[in-house]
């Protein structure tokens, strides 16, 4: 009589079983070391990708605008209402408020590369009186048409100033920057259009009889502020006029950025630095993501 066999199954060993588990677990390891390195590096690029765009497009606003400053104007504050001192004083005082006279890029620009304002005043015309400043070939009308478009709060061309190349005074106050001007002996002029489209005094009472008067000017009808405030706004201030007495709080608010950890500038002369550093408030972690942007304008 034959015996019955059982037929042999391969299996594993326990050393083989053993071998596996040991393998899938350092596999296992290193693989979501590896996921997880790949999705900070992912967040990282991402976050630090956003706040380049963001604080260069910041940054960017402010120098196109103050680009086309009255560099004399240029002023620095501690804060809204504090006293405005002379921009290479603004790391002495902790300042978080910069501020300035913009001259019209706009209205000089014109239309068909025409300028609304030529930008020179004659001052041999044997017409012109105390109180009337010729400006050959400008277009106030359109002007003042241009400047209510882009204020948002309804300035007007008889809100508009000069500034006379070659002029001298008071940098400091000789813009309005401590109150309202009640006279034309002052860097800047506070003006308003005539019947046939020259110049006159927009204060009242006051004309330009003992105002020495320049061939050349550069007409303003905005004063800009940037300022840091609620711990982390970048803020842009426009359409405002403090040779009338207003202060950048009367302007209209614009916020540039947020999350913002450093706004600084510094004046070396005629040539202004600024710069802006932001974090991510969205990350537990944001002191790790942060970008700062640095910008000099001429």
């Amino acid at each position: 009589m034959k015996q019955l066999t059982q037929p042999l199954r391969k299996a594993f060993t326990l050393l083989e079983m053993i071998i596996v588990m040991v393998v899938l677990g350092i596999i296992a390891n290193f693989g979501v070391e590896i996921l997880v390195n790949a999705y900070s590096n992912y967040i990282f690029t991402s976050v630090q990708n956003r706040l380049q765009s963001q604080s260069e497009a910041a940054v960017n606003q402010i120098a196109n605008r103050l680009e086309y400053r009255i560099k004399d104007s240029t002023i620095a504050r501690a804060g809204a209402g504090t006293t405005p001192v002379p921009l290479n004083m603004a790391n002495a005082m902790n300042a978080t408020v910069l501020e300035w006279v913009g001259v019209d890029r706009e209205g000089w620009l014109g239309t068909a590369n025409t300028p609304l304002w030529s930008g020179f005043i004659d001052v041999n015309n044997p017409t012109a009186s105390p109180n009337r400043l010729i400006t050959p070939q400008s277009d106030l009308a359109a002007l003042n048409t241009l400047i209510g478009t882009l204020s948002p709060g309804g300035t007007s061309i008889g809100n508009a100033a000069l500034y006379f190349i070659g002029g001298s005074g008071d940098t400091t106050n000789g813009f309005g920057w401590s109150g309202a001007l009640g006279t034309q002996n002052q860097l800047l002029h506070p003006i308003t259009s005539t019947a046939d489209g020259n110049f006159t005094s927009s204060i009242a009472g006051v004309t330009f009889a003992d105002v020495d008067i320049f061939e050349f000017y550069q007409l303003t009808w905005s004063a800009y502020a940037v300022t840091f405030e609620n711990g982390g706004d970048l803020v842009l201030y426009y359409d405002y006029q403090p040779w009338e007495g207003e202060s950048y709080l009367n302007g209209t608010r614009e916020v540039l950025m947020q999350n913002v950890t450093t706004f600084a500038f510094k004046a070396e002369g005629d040539v202004v630095s600024i710069q802006i550093c932001v974090s991510d408030g969205g990350l537990s972690d944001a002191a790790a993501y942060s970008v700062c942007k640095e910008k000099t304008v001429l």
